[in-house]
């Protein structure tokens, strides 16, 4: 399964938040047997936003949105999304059902809060998907996200947009397999043993150099395990290996 991720937001482009959310999906969809393709931020820009799901789309086998769901007037993601493929934007029936109920328990569990602010929720907004797409409601968000044809549009909150992933994730199985060896040998002597691995296995190979605290690594990937498992044995052979760094490393 080959998939894209487009991040947008405003404040990611402009170096005020960092862009977690996109590091964490590429993982999570890699250690499934996926493999991530492209990743891309873009700004809340609907045509922008619209024009990247439309051509995507049709090049990956799904697409994952992340970002700016909530219902405030920046928040054009889920719009753009319907814009792009061409559906109408509409309000779920039993989505609105339930932000006015979870409306209703804020404002009782919070009085100081609603008496102290101007809180203004606007539900239809918060509520509205494409038409014939199906939510994502989860428990740490306020708006839902959705999946519409193979677009998966996530909130941009971290916490909101793993609960969202989870929600899904046994949709991202694919067949690839991989395992890393670590090695002190610096990168540019390893040519001719990368070059060597490709030329006899069939396997994807990724060279990724050592830094002060870190041995370098070599991470072999394939769709058959047991092709992996050769080609790795092979590199051991040739290859001066090390320990993989600790957790904390």
């Amino acid at each position: 399964m080959n998939v894209a991720i487009v991040t947008v937001g405003d404040e990611i482009l402009a170096g005020s938040t960092t862009n977690t959310n996109a590091s964490w999906l590429a993982e999570r969809i890699t250690e499934r047997g996926s493999t991530v393709q492209r990743i891309l931020t873009i700004p809340d820009d609907r045509e922008l936003i619209a024009d990247s799901v439309a051509r995507w789309s049709d090049e990956f086998d799904a697409v994952i949105v992340t970002g700016g769901i909530g219902g405030t007037p920046d928040d054009v993601t889920v719009e753009a999304v319907a814009d792009g493929l061409e559906r109408e934007f509409v309000v779920h029936g039993e989505i609105r059902d339930g932000l006015v109920e979870k409306a209703a328990a804020f404002r009782e569990e919070n009085p100081d809060l609603v008496e102290e602010y101007d809180l203004h929720l606007d539900i239809d907004a918060a509520a509205s998907i494409p038409e014939g797409a199906t939510p994502i409601v989860v428990d740490e968000g306020w708006a839902p996200g959705c999946v519409v044809e193979n677009v998966y549009v996530f909130a941009g909150i971290p916490d909101e947009m793993r609960a969202m992933f989870d929600a899904v994730a046994d949709e991202f199985q694919g067949d690839s397999t991989a395992d890393t060896l670590y090695t002190p040998a610096p990168e540019g002597s390893l040519h001719d043993v990368l070059e060597g691995v490709t030329d006899r296995f069939d396997v994807s190979v990724g060279s990724y150099p050592r830094s002060e605290n870190r041995p370098g690594r070599i991470r072999v990937s394939s769709t058959d395990p047991e092709t992996v498992e050769a080609a790795i044995a092979w590199l051991r052979e040739r290859v001066e290996t090390t320990a993989p760094p600790s957790a904390s490393e």
